[in-house]
């Protein structure tokens, strides 16, 4: 019996073999590819368009008529250089807005800080009801300025006021809260504190809390008493907070207004402007003198001000907050123990 092998087909040879042909690519493919392209942007457009038109607009706008002898009713103005930047800068009642200003700065700013650290650490330790007082730091930031405003007014009134009748009633004199320059931007920047210094301690509390507890179990080890801690391993881990915390507080405290601006029926900085800032002033070359030029100028020495301080700020807090080189440390002596600990478990079970 005889079998045939099957005949290799053969295939008639078509002029494009050996030419690679150009893969066709469908228009559903180019759109995915599109798609995983674009898309991140155009998810994360609508922060930065909103922020084009209600940011950088109006900053680019004002810096404009900054330069201008601006009408609001005409919407025009006739361009005049930096004569409003000089007009500012030859005010005797910018200069007095100007020191108002950094000293009721620096009256809330810098005790705002040191007790929203210390609060902070009270709260980071394992204390009783932590929900509730955590909760309970927040309660004067919820509040209305303007309602901080008319309680503390009343507070520190001159005559009738509850801080004086206690100053009376141990036989200290009554201070003219309204009268003293000092003794204004005393009560205004305990208004100040008063709003703020929940807000900043739950923002230092939450860097706390990321704190690794092995640093803190480290120098607990080698005999680091809970102060050696606090100043070694919870500031310079705060590093980062505390340079964004200063830079808001700095910011906030420059462009303050609410609380000098309810601090009295009138809301003029005062009768001879023991109160007077930056921005009550400004308010009231705006609107009070219409004079939008100058205002816009005066907004942007205030921006440059703040710009300048905030950059001394990061370059202070820097240089007084170490870095983590003490933590380092002590997770290299962590490491070491470690090993040591496991080199003596291995010789106990070779034994």
């Amino acid at each position: 019996m005889t079998t045939t092998q099957p005949r290799p087909t053969t295939r008639a040879p078509r002029p494009d073999d050996g030419i690679r042909q150009p893969r066709v690519i469908s228009f559903s493919q180019k759109l995915s590819k599109w798609d995983l392209r674009f898309s991140p942007y155009l998810y994360i457009s609508p922060f930065f368009i909103m922020f084009a038109i209600v940011g950088l607009f109006p900053i680019a706008y004002t810096a404009v008529i900054s330069f201008m002898d601006w009408d609001l009713i005409r919407n025009e103005g006739e361009f005049i250089g930096f004569d409003q930047y000089i007009w500012i800068l030859s005010q005797p009642h910018f200069w007095t807005a100007l020191r108002n200003t950094f000293s009721i700065f620096l009256l809330s700013s810098v005790p705002q800080l040191v007790l929203a650290v210390f609060i902070a650490a009270v709260l980071d330790r394992n204390i009783r009801a932590k929900t509730f007082w955590r909760m309970a730091v927040l309660v004067p930031y919820v509040v209305a300025p303007i309602a901080v405003g008319l309680i503390f007014n009343a507070m520190f009134a001159d005559q009738s006021g509850f801080i004086n009748g206690i100053l009376q009633a141990i036989g200290i004199g009554a201070i003219p809260w309204h009268v003293e320059p000092f003794w204004s931007h005393v009560a205004i920047a305990t208004m100040v504190n008063y709003r703020w210094m929940g807000y900043n301690t739950l923002i230092l509390l939450a860097a706390m809390q990321a704190v690794n507890r092995d640093f803190y179990e480290a120098a607990t080890v080698d005999g680091a008493g809970p102060i050696r801690q606090f100043f070694s391993i919870t500031l310079p881990s705060l590093k980062p907070t505390l340079i964004f915390v200063i830079i808001t507080a700095t910011i906030g405290g420059l462009q303050i207004f609410d609380e000098p601006r309810v601090f009295d029926q009138a809301g003029r900085g005062g009768s001879a402007q023991q109160w007077l800032t930056i921005t009550l002033y400004l308010y009231d070359v705006g609107w009070g003198q219409w004079n939008f030029g100058r205002a816009a100028a005066m907004a942007w020495i205030l921006f440059i001000i703040i710009l300048l301080i905030g950059l001394l700020n990061l370059l202070i807090t820097r240089t007084l907050v170490r870095d983590e080189g003490l933590r380092r440390e002590l997770s290299k002596r962590q490491q070491r123990q470690q090993a040591k600990e496991a080199q003596r478990a291995l010789k106990e079970t070779q034994a």
